[in-house]
């Protein structure tokens, strides 16, 4: 029915990218935007102007910006790109739809239900035998169509600030055949912490796909649905759930996070904290943007499962929103997968590709960004399956007409932190909310 992937090693996208396999996305616009509007807003392209809706992190939109200009150059369409901040995203797609309103093509985090009847089959550039697409990455529904092609893969993955620890002289791993456990890591940052004064030992994204991640590290399987569709959690997850409520003491980790929606990112770029628990799609932006300490890639730790959330950085779709439009639609989304134009794309956004046998040569003057890039590329294929869980199952939620249009784990964890409840009992609550939002069998 659905398969969105999880599985296979491959490139390395900010993506995450998630890439193992399925999901993932983020942001900034500029002047490359041909015909640009600020809304976006269109009620279908035409055969020589098409609108392209992202959501990517500064540094990964460069990709994009580059295909356009190229596309416009050798075909004289042009393809206005707008760059949509990732929290309101979904809802501005989602309202789209509602509005008839939608783009012509798109990267989204996410299917919805409410606009997934409107999509272009993709089968025919995913079927192209010279593209060598993944086909575990796609998203396909019961009768083969394909819904959404990876803009990249992307997995969720750990940064230090290699200074602090060289500082401290503390070691660290390298290779992900040797990598460290959770609890070897937490008390190595905390130890570099401690002797180097920084303010935290780790930042931690308020993201439900960096903690499935950690608790897959730890033998759970998070918020997880049996054959009839509901869910639950098992012990090993309430386990790490509860050891991750413990680190946010405004030592080991800032409470004001998970609380109150403070930048792990730019804490961690200020130098003042030892690690950050991020993904993939931080390295090109940390290639340009860390320059007064040295960082660093290490190994996802594995307590004793090697793992990720991994996802497709981006769901490349199409909209058929008219006939002329929905043809220019495919011919661009046809050429973009073309691999030397997929290549480009991928070397110049810094992507790990859903495409095999590419050998994306990345830019990136960065030791670092380099490095970062060939060690992702080294753990994705040791992940377990668990890892891609999450990106199938929402693909399957919405083939079914259902959407997890609220995950309730930032809110319900926030509250635990803060001492208003149990961990145990966030717990409880989001699985509540999940069972009400996508559980059962229909």
């Amino acid at each position: 029915m659905t398969t969105v992937g999880v599985r296979r090693s491959r490139r390395l996208v900010r993506g995450g990218m998630r890439r193992l396999v399925p999901l993932a996305a983020a942001a900034s616009a500029g002047a490359l935007l041909l015909t640009a509007c600020g809304s976006g807003g269109s009620s279908g392209g035409t055969s020589k102007s098409l609108t392209f809706w992202i959501s990517t992190v500064p540094g990964q939109d460069a990709g994009w910006k580059k295909m356009v200009a190229q596309y416009k150059k050798e075909t004289g369409v042009a393809v206005k790109l707008v760059n949509i901040p990732y929290d309101g995203y979904t809802t501005k797609l989602h309202n789209a739809a509602q509005a008839n309103s939608l783009p012509d093509v798109a990267a989204v985090p996410a299917l919805d239900p409410i606009w997934s009847s409107k999509l272009i089959d993709l089968s025919s550039i995913a079927n192209t035998k010279s593209n060598n697409i993944n086909a575990n990455f796609l998203a396909k529904d019961s009768s083969g169509k394909v819904l959404s092609i990876p803009s990249d893969v992307t997995a969720s993955g750990l940064f230090i600030n290699k200074s602090l620890f060289e500082k401290a002289g503390v070691s660290f791993p390298t290779s992900p055949s040797k990598t460290w456990t959770w609890t070897d890591f937490i008390a190595a940052a905390n130890k570099v912490r401690e002797k180097t004064g920084a303010k935290y030992s780790l930042t931690f994204d308020q993201s439900p796909s960096r903690l499935r991640a950690m608790v897959y590290e730890m033998g759970g399987k998070y918020v997880h649905a049996d054959s009839s569709g509901k869910f639950s959690v098992d012990a090993a997850t309430k386990k790490a759930v509860n050891t991750f409520v413990g680190w946010n003491d405004d030592k080991t980790m800032p409470k004001s996070v998970w609380t109150s929606g403070a930048d792990p990112s730019a804490m961690f770029q200020s130098g003042d904290v030892v690690a950050y628990w991020s993904g993939v799609w931080q390295v090109a932006s940390f290639a340009d943007s860390i320059k007064k300490f040295d960082w660093a890639s290490v190994p996802t730790p594995a307590q004793p499962v090697q793992a990720s959330d991994v996802n497709s950085g981006g769901m490349t779709v199409g909209f058929n929103n008219n006939s002329e439009g929905a043809t220019a639609a495919k011919k661009f989304l046809s050429w973009l997968y073309e691999p030397a134009h997929y290549k480009t794309l991928c070397e110049t956004s810094g992507f790990l590709p859903v495409e095999s046998g590419l050998n994306p040569t990345y830019p990136f003057k960065s030791e670092a960004a380099q490095a970062a890039f060939k060690l992702y590329n080294e753990e994705i294929p040791l992940y377990a399956p668990i890892s891609g869980y999450f990106n199938t199952a929402q693909t399957n939620w919405v083939l079914k007409g259902k959407s997890l249009t609220e995950d309730p784990t930032k809110t319900e964890l926030g509250k635990a932190i803060n001492g208003q409840q149990s961990a145990d009992k966030a717990l409880e609550n989001i699985v509540a909310g999940y069972n009400q939002q996508v559980g059962g069998a229909s």
